[in-house]
């Protein structure tokens, strides 16, 4: 293995680590620190910690859902995808930096959520922010890592297509 690839798995290996570590101990202590539906208000409400446990997907949506199509969405199938992204990463040689990050920021947010519903069953959420226009549902960090690598992927593309469009390298 030649020195860049070992350079390669290694940031891979260690963005993962990191999301899916940061997202486990924050689940751990919410889980053994604050009751369910626990209300801890941060920056003045506008941010607070409340526990729940999301049985379903984003917002909850499926968690009625029969257990075999359940155990289908919500871990066999996003398993599927994240091996396949995984798979993706370590085959292709010319992603950019910025795209090796996003994804693995996706890959690990999706692995945090999906290690709670296959070892706890359901997937601890507990962050709420009130931005006054607007509130968020309740969610976790995986959630954040997960948008934080869409952010990534979308920025990229976009800058990639405003360089395209104007037809210069530094924009």
């Amino acid at each position: 293995m030649n020195a860049k690839r070992m350079v390669k798995t290694f940031v891979i290996l260690m963005i993962l680590i990191t999301n899916v570590g940061c997202d486990q101990i924050s689940k751990n202590i919410v889980r053994h620190h604050i009751g369910y539906n626990q209300r801890i208000a941060l920056l003045h409400n506008y941010m607070t910690l409340t526990k729940v446990e999301n049985t379903g997907a984003f917002l909850s949506m499926g968690h009625s859902l029969p257990r075999v199509i359940n155990l289908l969405l919500l871990i066999i199938l996003p398993l599927v995808a994240l091996a396949v992204a995984l798979v993706y990463l370590f085959l292709k040689n010319n992603l950019s930096a910025y795209r090796i990050a996003g994804i693995c920021f996706i890959i690990g947010g999706g692995l945090g959520n999906i290690y709670d519903r296959i070892f706890h069953g359901s997937v601890t959420d507990f962050l709420h922010i009130d931005f006054v226009l607007f509130q968020t549902g309740i969610f976790n960090l995986a959630d954040v890592s997960i948008m934080t690598g869409m952010f990534i992927l979308l920025s990229e593309e976009l800058f990639n297509r405003v360089k395209l469009k104007f037809g210069t390298s530094e924009v």
